[in-house]
């Protein structure tokens, strides 16, 4: 006794016992009413399991058939605790074993155990008797012995916790005494001990303690208040000493249950016969009601099987003077398919990687009902055309497993509708959505809306502008699916490509880095990769085509004759020339191309403007019409060349014609030269005067020059033709459209004969037939003429076109 109180100053007694059945099941002892925490034993060390994995593996206890949690795992030790007040008679009521069940779940892998908590009984309930006072009306007649029946005392505990004894207060007439019923059931009795006299004493009041044997011990009390009446020799007697009924539960309220009978072999008020609930839990007794005078018990309350498939009732038959007797009536309950079936999610991976292969587990989904037998019966399903399925697993436990692919571009998230229906009739099923997210994997490179790109840009751009755009999307997610655009290291010409163009990397606009020169580069090609922000990246790679545009930014080029400063060409003419006949011809070049580069080419100023006329786009030049004797020997011409550009370009070239027959009769060939700069009509008027006397003088010279050389016999010697040198021809011109160059189909050679006394000058044909006798012209610049006439101003060149 003294260890019991120390234990009980410190609040809590328990103990525990580890059984390990041959299935694996582990079976635990505990006192009930246990504070929370206390410890019940070490789940980890019974089950040999590591206590780092419990946490891991989401180590948690639930109770069967219930959703409170009364137990708890503490996860860093694996001690298994208490978690909640667990109550014995809650739960087992006057069973006298009392076992919970419970279920340990591991996952990873999914791997369940059963528990079962034997809970101990504790003195924590009094005895209590059905009534506060129990009245009993005894005849003065009564003999010693006479024993007169007192319901029992009450108390929930059980074991040597339930009423052990009773002791009744001291008095000269009565003792109690205790019986047990063939039911096995207990009561008490008060046993006249010394016959009763009315006129000595007409009623007494005795205190009734019953004790129980718990530690400490608890008592409760009742009065029995004793009247003294004439005699009343016959109890009531039950037809039978158990009574038995069935009941669907959900049954309506007054459904009758069952009748109990019992009858009195006394007449008159001795023989009137009531009924009373003499015991009953206290679970029960908002659920049945008893008429007192037919015995019949019914319906009053909610009857549900879940919550109590068995009750028991206790009732007395009571006559008129105090005389009783008890019987015992079992009331059990059938299920009904009443509760449909519950879905509890226990477990979910969310969000889903994309990339998970088929077969893997993302959730557990146990399913409970609390009805019975084939009532509790469950299947479970999923909707169809979602890429997952339910696998049973272990009793109600189904995984929830992929069956597919899953691609978060397609399809990023899935409600999933679980159904569970259970094998009632009729039927009833619940359903469950589950929200489902697929995780975002970088399995997508950026794709290039086009295939290609083209980009058109004028030439002399500015740096900086823009040339075209490209674009390129990524279906994946967030930085997985953020572009960045770059140009590829490359070379164009020579250089990097990077110090043509560059790129935008957010937006990827592609800009000009500098200005761009048709004339250098017509086009070329530019490798643009774009890349997600991806671990690792992905990319991919498209190719640009620039395309520079000519712009007309070249002035056509003057080849023959060279242009005016750096020397001047001089063609003679025979003065037998005829209308049509080819004279020279001007071969200008433009760097431009297409229509830029087409040329026209234009007399401006001439000596004597009905001569002589030139072809618009072959640059060649023929005489109108037929040389007379009163044409001036020297011709001058101003041509002009302009290109077809928008704005037109153009060049001018001055022609030097000198219209003879024989060498004798050129004049200097520097009073030819023309100012194209002063062409006022106030300079014309000066150049007239001073050509006047220019030419005057001039003659009078050229006509002693000839006597002079005349008599020197003068021999001029020259080596056959001599060509105009093609570095009047720059390299990579080319022949637009048979404009702007001589064609082809042309050959000029310009030659002095040899041993020719009048040294004529002789003229080779063209391949044209338009074109002067070979020996009836000569082209012929200053220089040749240095022994003739003296020094020349320029320095001239003389070549084969």
């Amino acid at each position: 006794m003294h260890l019991r109180s120390v234990l009980q100053s410190y609040g809590f007694v328990f103990f525990f016992v580890v059984v390990r059945y041959a299935h694996g099941d582990l079976s635990y002892s505990v006192q009930e009413e246990l504070k929370r925490g206390s410890v019940i034993g070490n789940i980890a060390k019974d089950l040999g399991l590591e206590v780092g994995r419990l946490s891991a593996r989401k180590a948690r206890v639930d109770m069967e058939g219930n959703d409170r949690q009364y137990i708890g795992i503490n996860l860093r030790s694996g001690d298994l605790v208490v978690a909640e007040r667990i109550d014995r008679e809650e739960h087992c009521g006057e069973k006298p074993s009392c076992v919970l069940k419970f279920e340990l779940l591991l996952e990873n892998p999914l791997e369940l155990h059963r528990l079962s908590l034997q809970v101990q009984d504790v003195n924590d309930n009094a005895p209590i008797f059905p009534k506060d006072t129990v009245k009993l009306e005894i005849r003065e007649s009564a003999d010693k012995g006479a024993r007169y029946r007192i319901n029992a005392a009450h108390d929930a505990d059980i074991g040597k916790n339930s009423v052990e004894s009773y002791i009744l207060e001291q008095n000269p007439h009565f003792v109690f005494s205790i019986q047990t019923t063939s039911a096995g059931s207990r009561y008490g009795e008060l046993v006249l001990d010394k016959e009763l006299d009315r006129e000595e004493q007409q009623e007494m009041k005795l205190l009734l303690t019953a004790v129980d044997g718990g530690s400490p011990q608890r008592s409760g009390t009742v009065v029995i208040h004793v009247i003294v009446l004439d005699a009343n020799d016959n109890a009531p007697v039950f037809t039978e000493a158990v009574y038995t009924a069935t009941l669907p539960e959900n049954s309506p309220m007054k459904t009758p249950v069952t009748t109990v009978r019992a009858s009195d072999a006394d007449e008159g008020v001795n023989g009137e016969v009531t009924y009373e609930i003499s015991r009953i839990s206290d679970k029960s007794r908002n659920l049945f009601s008893l008429d007192e005078k037919t015995g019949e018990i019914s319906v009053s309350g909610d009857i549900d099987y879940e919550e109590g498939p068995r009750y028991e009732v206790f009732v007395e038959a009571k006559d008129g003077y105090g005389l009783s007797s008890e019987a015992k009536v079992i009331i059990d309950i059938t299920d009904v398919n009443d509760n449909a079936p519950v879905i509890h999610l226990k477990s979910l991976t969310n969000p889903i990687p994309e990339n998970v292969s088929p077969g893997t587990e993302v959730g557990i989904i146990n399913v409970q009902d609390r009805d019975s037998e084939s009532n509790r019966q469950v299947r479970c399903s999923i909707q169809q055309g979602a890429p997952f399925k339910l696998v049973p697993s272990i009793k109600n436990y189904y995984s929830l497993v992929t069956t597919g692919q899953l691609d978060r571009e397609l399809v990023s998230d899935y409600n999933i509708t679980i159904t569970a229906t259970d094998e009632g009739s009729p039927p009833l099923s619940s359903s469950k959505s589950v929200q489902l997210s697929v995780a975002d994997i970088n399995d997508n490179p950026p794709v290039f809306e086009d295939q290609s790109y083209s980009a058109y840009v004028s030439e002399n751009n500015k740096p900086g502008s823009t040339l075209c755009s490209v674009t390129a999307r990524d279906p994946d997610w967030r930085q997985n699916g953020t572009v960045i655009y770059s140009v590829l290291p490359g070379e164009v010409n020579g250089a990097p490509v990077s110090s043509y163009v560059s790129v935008n990397g957010d937006t990827g606009v592609i800009h000009a880095v500098r200005s761009f020169d048709y004339e250098q580069l017509m086009s070329f090609k530019v490798q643009v990769m774009a890349r997600d922000n991806g671990s690792p990246p992905l990319s991919s790679n498209v190719t640009v085509s620039v395309f520079v545009s000519d712009v007309n930014d070249n002035s056509p080029q003057i080849l023959y004759p060279a242009p005016e400063g750096n020397s001047f060409m001089t063609e003679l003419v025979p003065k037998a020339a005829h209308g049509g006949s080819l004279v020279s011809k001007v071969i200008a070049v433009d760097a431009d191309s297409g229509q830029n580069a087409w040329l026209s080419y234009e007399i401006v100023k001439s000596t004597d403007p009905g001569l002589f006329t030139i072809g618009v786009h072959s640059g060649e030049i023929r005489t109108q019409r037929d040389i007379s004797e009163s044409d001036s020997m020297k011709q001058n011409l101003i041509v002009a060349v302009k290109d077809n550009g928008q704005p037109s370009l153009s060049a001018t070239c001055s022609m030097y014609l000198l219209i003879s027959d024989n060498l004798a009769e050129v004049p200097e060939l520097k009073d030819i030269s023309y100012d194209e700069k002063n062409s006022k009509l106030t300079s014309y008027l000066i150049i007239a005067l001073v050509s006047v006397s220019t030419f005057f003088l001039t003659f009078i010279i050229i006509i002693l020059g000839v006597r002079f050389c005349r008599r020197r016999k003068p021999r001029l010697l020259f080596d056959g033709a001599v060509a105009i040198p093609s570095a009047y021809l720059p390299p990579n011109y080319a022949d637009v459209d048979s404009t702007g160059t001589l064609r082809s189909a042309y050959n000029y050679d310009a030659y002095l004969t040899t041993g020719s006394r009048t040294s004529d000058f002789k003229f080779v044909t063209s391949y044209n037939d338009n074109t002067l006798p070979a020996d009836q012209t000569l082209r012929k610049s200053p220089s040749d003429f240095a022994d003739v006439f003296g020094d020349s101003d320029g320095s001239p060149e003389v070549g084969t076109i």
